[in-house]
């Protein structure tokens, strides 16, 4: 396939999360996020990287919205830092925190960017987690609510394509079951499905606030989406997908776009006595939210296989690739149910991705057909180690897997897909989690390691130029 044709007003994008890029950690009036107290104990991220600096957006908004000028870009998806605009998660605003904001959307608007935010991407404010235990109290979802409408109210004149909740999947179970992430408990599921719900109870209210203040915007959530592929036809096999997408996928994308959680997957959370408390108003209010979505946003990195799993076998606290050694992964998985072995036809990165092109038409054939939402590709990137040689890095391997990802999207439009947007994962490097530095997304090389210091100095990547080109043709030239 030589080159693609989306068809008019496709916004080309890239995307970011405030933890991951601005730095200033506690700078002009903000309040700590969990994150920043996270990372603080020994052992959590790789070489004990923080986001205190990150890559110091916050002091170098503009020069990065120059470089998204200078590629061309149509959109930019970034996340508010919640507790930079609210330091004690409620209460008065920080005017500081809320005026870079607004800095970022004009500066935006100025070079024909259309900005597209993100509410919610994990940096939860410490102080709602001192004050009631943050999303394990119901409280939570009324103070996420708040601080949506407050956010409405403030840049919905200018900003007109919003997402409430940033990969619930992930940052809930890693909070709640692995203790990967904060507030890093073990093994407490029924916390984490209460956890989960008050989440999908916050969302809710903000969708159902949100037309009200913002009448001709459009809102969605994002989801990380791994497709489940069965292992082979083995029937018991076929059955451990089934349950893998059950418990994986549908159980957040069920209650985003139908308003209720699958059925066979509350029947085994009951059985096992952790289904959380849901009540016939909550299941009124998710169902009345789910009305009014008006996209589905979706991160994609990789399918999944399953296998049946026997009882004594793979569960969810294996080994997590974090240093970029290839084959360090652990088979995980659910007891009983399923575990997800590697993929044998597929290649993948260096901390063990599956690399599947395929797995994004696929993932917007499934999602298009079981919910018929216009769709967001919220998320889609290579993590890498890149070099930097003479200021340029040479990232044909980034290249090549945006080059399959895009074609991807061809194809599924093609079969019926309505698809309004793809961000490239990331515009610039950044923290990626408890990755470090080291693993680089960016199109843009920020020169800095895990150790604080470096010049922090940007350099165009051979990927800036590529896309650039892909921008300007509109597919056409890949």
């Amino acid at each position: 396939m030589n080159g693609i044709h989306m068809k008019g007003g496709f916004l080309w994008g890239a995307a970011s999360a405030a933890y991951q890029i601005e730095g200033a950690f506690d700078e002009d009036g903000k309040g700590w996020s969990i994150w920043d107290k996270f990372v603080r104990i020994p052992g959590k991220t790789f070489k004990g990287t923080n986001g205190n600096i990150a890559v110091d957006h916050y002091h170098r908004w503009k020069e990065d919205i120059a470089l998204m000028a200078e590629m061309g870009l149509k959109a930019y998806r970034f996340s508010i830092s919640w507790p930079r605009v609210l330091p004690e998660g409620s209460g008065v605003p920080n005017e500081k925190g809320i005026a870079f904001y607004s800095n970022i959307i004009d500066e935006c608007l100025k070079n024909g960017i259309t900005p597209m935010i993100t509410l919610y991407h994990w940096d939860l404010p410490q102080a709602l987690q001192d004050r009631y235990g943050g999303w394990e109290s119901r409280q939570c979802a009324d103070d996420f609510a708040a601080y949506a409408k407050l956010m409405f109210e403030r840049f919905g004149d200018r900003v007109k394509h919003w997402i409430t909740i940033n990969e619930q999947n992930i940052f809930t179970k890693f909070g709640y079951v692995t203790a990967w992430h904060p507030p890093g408990k073990f093994n407490e599921k029924a916390l984490w499905l209460q956890a989960n719900h008050n989440v999908n109870l916050g969302h809710a209210k903000a969708v159902l606030a949100f037309h009200d203040i913002v009448p001709d915007g459009k809102i969605g959530v994002s989801f990380a989406y791994g497709p489940g592929y069965a292992f082979d036809c083995d029937p018991a096999n076929v059955m451990a997908c089934q349950d893998y997408n059950e418990l994986e996928n549908y159980w957040w994308l069920d209650v985003y776009c139908y308003g209720d959680y699958p059925k066979a997957g509350e029947a085994y959370y009951r059985k096992q006595g952790i289904m959380p408390d849901v009540s016939d108003e909550d299941r009124a209010l998710l169902k009345a939210a789910s009305k009014q979505l008006d996209f589905l946003g979706f991160n994609y990195y990789h399918s999944n296989v399953s296998e049946a799993n026997p009882v004594d076998g793979a569960t969810e606290f294996g080994h997590m690739n974090n240093s970029g050694e290839k084959g360090s992964d652990d088979v995980t998985g659910v007891p009983g149910l399923y575990k997800n072995p590697p993929n044998p036809y597929l290649r993948t990165t260096d901390w063990d991705w599956a690399i599947d092109p395929v797995g994004l038409t696929y993932a917007c054939r499934v999602l298009t057909s079981r919910y018929h939402l216009p769709l967001v590709i919220s998320e889609n990137g290579l993590g890498a180690f890149d070099t930097l040689e003479d200021g340029r890095v040479h990232d044909s391997y980034r290249i090549g897997y945006l080059r399959e990802h895009i074609e991807a999207i061809e194809t599924a439009q093609e079969q019926g897909c309505n698809i309004l947007a793809y961000c490239v994962w990331s515009f610039t490097d950044l923290l990626s989690w408890l990755n470090g530095y080291q693993k680089r997304y960016g199109l843009v090389y920020v020169d800095r390691e895990e150790e604080e210091g470096g010049s922090l100095k940007r350099y165009k990547k051979d990927s800036f130029y590529w896309y650039r080109q892909v921008i300007q043709s509109n597919g056409s030239v890949l």
